[in-house]
């Protein structure tokens, strides 16, 4: 029998199942371009849902639903209140590129974008390794399908084959790694797995190591880590812009989740032996996405590179968490609440910037070139503006968000006192160094270039306009007041430490 709390817990899910097969339905009806009832209808059905996931974070209750398979706790809550803003966001950014390419026909983005989300969320509050694969799967399956969404693109069509190929590829390592470790401990249930660990009650160590080994490199190309990054730039620069950045930003909060669920709830006991293979992703993943990204002339290309250099930040915030073999909660906290502080406040910045890319792009031309952003300054101050203060975050500089982001994982990563730590540390900042050479040629290109042919004034809409200025201010209110998200994120990990 299932019991009420059960039904509580999913209801924010119910909404967003319900609505997308609603608004499927409604779109039939539709006949102008820019599905205004369908695109209303979709941001409304999303504010909601949100303020559902911030009413239960507030609340700071923990729920688990049918069985123990779902988790409801602060950080499910506002991960999954994050990418819902997000994918709203993305949606109001993407409107007037798609209606220009013939994408909203059909509601095919509506409902898929909501259907990814709705994939996302059980990601984050899978407790179960069943319900977790079900929910990454449903959050890929969307995927490819809006990375094909526009079937007269012969490039959008090699993007989305090559990350089905690719994805599947993972998805396989995945689900053998999920098998090995139920074959060791005998459970699906990431509670019971922890139980089992951690008590010595498994009996074949090398199928539980082999599995954990599977387990972190599925993770780690969902994640987008080298050497599993191979379709990060092919899917960036070939999908539709509006789809590349759906796939950048909610789903990584997605990606936290998941790991925070298997690794840290569920495998926590094996911690030495994921540390160890998070830091060597983390080294890979600073030098080739920094160093590969300086030769990128396409911009597209030259943020999947920066994606992959912003993913070993996160890696380094994850493998903080346990010290010399030995776990204490104020070190956890510390450095898993710096790790989900940056990813989202990277998905900040990323939305800003595709956002200004969107902005830029009309019928025919893409504006995904590095030189198409040339007098950008002279076409709109204010335009260049955000967009400056995304490549300055991005690259880590003062006042803006990033700073603080990289710093607080620096600080995670110095606090375990070891000298391994301590060296990958230098060689993070180095990076970094490199990685704002790409950034800054970006806004000297915006302030000091001109263009080559003649443009006319950026038009925007009320909505886009708005949003947009908002989320550059964000950039800079939580970089010069970063106390406030910083304290919601390490409650949030104290929260799920202690479920």
């Amino acid at each position: 029998m299932i019991d009420r709390y059960s039904w509580v817990a999913v209801y924010p899910e119910l909404v967003l199942l319900i609505m997308a097969s609603v608004i499927t339905l409604v779109d039939l009806g539709e006949k102008r371009r820019m599905r205004s009832t369908t695109h209303w209808l979709t941001l409304l059905t999303l504010a909601v849902v949100a303020g559902m996931h911030f009413t239960y974070a507030a609340s700071g209750n923990t729920i688990y639903g049918f069985g123990n398979m779902l988790v409801v706790d602060s950080m499910a809550s506002w991960l999954k209140g994050f990418a819902t803003v997000s994918v709203m966001v993305t949606l109001i950014y993407a409107r007037p590129y798609s209606a220009g390419r013939d994408m909203m026909r059909g509601g095919e983005l509506f409902s898929l974008s909501m259907f990814a989300l709705l994939g996302i969320n059980f990601m984050i509050s899978g407790n179960n390794l069943l319900l977790l694969y079900l929910g990454l799967e449903l959050l890929t399956l969307s995927s490819y399908a809006l990375v094909a969404l526009r079937r007269d693109d012969s490039q959008a069509t090699e993007a989305a084959m090559k990350y089905f190929v690719l994805g599947a590829m993972a998805s396989g390592f995945l689900l053998y790694g999920m098998s090995m470790v139920y074959g060791a401990t005998g459970s699906l249930d990431i509670g019971e797995i922890f139980r089992v660990i951690n008590l010595g009650l498994f009996e074949h160590q090398q199928v539980l190591v082999f599995g954990l080994v599977f387990l972190v490199a599925g993770l780690a190309f969902k994640l987008g880590a080298v050497p599993f990054h191979m379709w990060i730039p092919d899917v960036y620069t070939g999908a539709p812009t509006a789809v590349t950045l759906l796939i950048a930003s909610a789903p990584k909060l997605a990606a936290f989740g998941i790991i925070m669920r298997i690794l840290v709830d569920g495998l926590l006991p094996l911690a030495t032996d994921w540390q160890q293979m998070f830091g060597v992703l983390a080294v890979a993943s600073l030098f080739i996405g920094n160093v590969v990204a300086i030769a990128q002339t396409n911009l597209k290309r030259m943020l999947a590179y920066s994606t992959i250099s912003h993913v070993g930040f996160i890696l380094l915030g994850l493998m903080s968490g346990v010290q010399s073999g030995e776990f204490t909660a104020e070190t956890a906290q510390a450095a898993y609440g710096s790790a989900m502080f940056y990813v989202i406040t990277y998905v900040l910045t990323t939305l800003a910037t595709f956002g200004i890319i969107l902005l830029l792009a009309k019928d025919g031309f893409e504006s995904d070139q590095i030189s198409d952003l040339a007098g950008l300054n002279q076409r709109s101050p204010l335009y260049a503006g955000i967009m400056a203060m995304c490549m300055f975050s991005m690259a880590g500089i003062p006042p803006l968000v990033g700073f603080y982001a990289k710093f607080a994982v620096l600080q995670a990563l110095l606090a375990t006192g070891t000298v391994a730590h301590i060296a990958i540390a230098v060689f993070a900042v180095i990076m970094s160094l490199i990685g704002a050479f790409y950034y800054l040629r970006v806004v000297k290109v915006m302030y000091f270039d001109t263009a080559d042919t003649q443009v006319g004034p950026i038009q925007a809409g009320w909505d886009v306009k708005s949003v947009l200025t908002a989320n550059g201010a964000l950039m800079l209110i939580l970089g010069l007041l970063p106390g406030g998200l910083m304290a919601l994120c390490t409650e949030a990990i104290l929260n799920a430490l202690r479920g």
